[in-house]
């Protein structure tokens, strides 16, 4: 029952986002339909084909593995702080507990050296050209937002600078789609910390995030181009480009920029972290003041901690992508806790679910996987808005008017990624590691 709600879910989710589109009456089929159709058919060879589940374990474990490697530098410097919760060193010392800055954060530097070394290579490059050929010919967008599309499956706000050359003349359509892209997929050196967050609660997190990256972009492109269609013609219609990006003289120096790279990450997710928790907290202090006297006026019980309150009003879209209500309020409150205080904390808080057994039913936690998968929040707005408008000033007007809406297509793009993987989920099956 769960899977039909979640595949009637899917489209329910795009009806939404018509409603609220720069123009109704403007409306791609063509992007509707192959966007659709990709994702499903994707989504059905990963759970259901023997073939496509074992492909998916084999990525899950190379992601673990490499995640296994990375501790190895974290342990030299931070010693038995370095040490997961309940593990011992080499010299048998116990570890001090978890912390997020001395365990989890570092992982990003070590998996930005990786992908660099990747695109030194040409590994990366011939990936991002794959993709953004399937999306420009089936879907028949631009090849300039297929190719940002693409690229930001496997990096962040930086993977505008694949289509440098382009932006300033993009229309307004195919700038809300690079930002609905950004925002709804997740880079993967960040990638590796959801899986040190969760890898010991659900095994297989690592395959799950991937997928959840590949199927977001798709998403992503339906999302934007229903909330705002396409009213003019894009330089790059249907035409294939190549990546625009300069190749470092050596790979190490491509492995030192990456790990560079990673360290202002790391430095920009702390100071995230730092900043939006205060505040949050002392939203939540004013916010639960008047709520508790309101409650005691009408007797009534209402969270009203910011977390709480954006969980009554996501509640509705965690039904309607298939979570059973006994788990709805909880997955509900994590995805409002991701609008505002990063994905970071939610899959924090997820773990926490998972290792209490504070979730009834083992399909929230994939579909709560899968929807929280993506930079969909305030932080990322100011971020990839601000980081496009320095490489094209002259559009930073249009880029702040479409910014919102570009941050709810993201919303609704990782919603109706969990949507699609519910709609093929089997309880029992392998993919859940268990």
């Amino acid at each position: 029952m769960y899977n039909i709600i979640s595949f009637i879910g899917i489209f329910i989710l795009m009806a939404f986002a018509w409603a609220i589109s720069a123009n109704r009456k403007v409306i791609n089929w063509r992007v509707i339909l192959w966007g659709t159709v990709l994702q499903l058919i994707f989504a059905l060879f990963i759970f259901v084909v023997p073939a496509g589940s074992k492909i998916f374990l084999i990525v899950n474990d190379a992601v673990v593995k490499i995640l296994d490697s990375a501790s190895a530098g974290t342990r030299f410097l931070f010693g038995r702080l370095a040490l997961p919760p309940g593990t011992r060193g080499e010299a048998g010392e116990e570890s001090l507990g978890f912390f997020l800055a001395f365990q989890a954060l570092p992982t990003i530097i070590f998996f930005a050296s990786i992908m660099a070394a990747l695109y030194y290579i040409g590994v990366m490059p011939k990936l991002i050209k794959a993709f953004s050929k399937v999306f420009t010919k089936l879907m028949r967008i631009s090849g300039a937002e297929s190719l940002s599309v693409s690229s930001n499956i496997f990096v962040g706000v930086e993977a505008n600078m694949t289509v440098l050359p382009y932006l300033n003349t993009m229309t307004r359509s195919e700038l809300c789609t690079i930002l609905a892209a950004g925002m709804s997929t997740t880079a993967s050196n960040v990638l590796a910390l959801y899986v040190f967050l969760l890898h010991g609660q659900f095994p297989t997190i690592a395959g799950h995030l991937v997928s959840a990256s590949i199927l977001s972009a798709t998403a992503a492109i339906v999302m934007s181009k229903i909330i705002m269609p396409e009213i003019d013609k894009p330089e790059t219609l249907g035409i294939d480009i190549a990546p625009h990006y300069e190749k470092e003289s050596s790979i190490m120096e491509a492995i030192i920029n990456g790990a560079n790279e990673g360290v202002r990450m790391v430095v920009g997710i702390v100071a995230l972290l730092l900043a939006f928790l205060g505040i949050v907290a002392l939203i939540d202090y004013i916010l639960t003041g008047a709520g508790v006297k309101f409650n005691n006026l009408f007797g009534i019980q209402i969270d009203w901690s910011l977390k709480g309150l954006l969980g009554y009003l996501f509640y509705p879209f965690a039904l309607v992508i298939g979570v059973p209500p006994s788990d709805a309020f909880e997955i509900a409150r994590l995805i409002g806790e991701r609008a505002v205080l990063t994905e970071v904390k939610a899959y924090q808080d997820l773990a926490v679910l998972l290792s209490s057994n504070a979730l009834k039913d083992p399909r929230s936690a994939v579909l709560a996987a899968y929807a929280l998968c993506g930079f969909a929040h305030v932080a990322s707005l100011a971020i990839f808005v601000g980081g496009t408008a320095a490489l094209i000033p002259k559009r930073t007007k249009d880029l702040s008017d479409i910014g919102f809406r570009a941050l709810i297509a993201a919303t609704l793009a990782t919603l109706m990624t969990a949507a699609v993987a519910g709609t093929f989920f089997i309880e029992g099956s392998i993919l859940l590691g268990k």
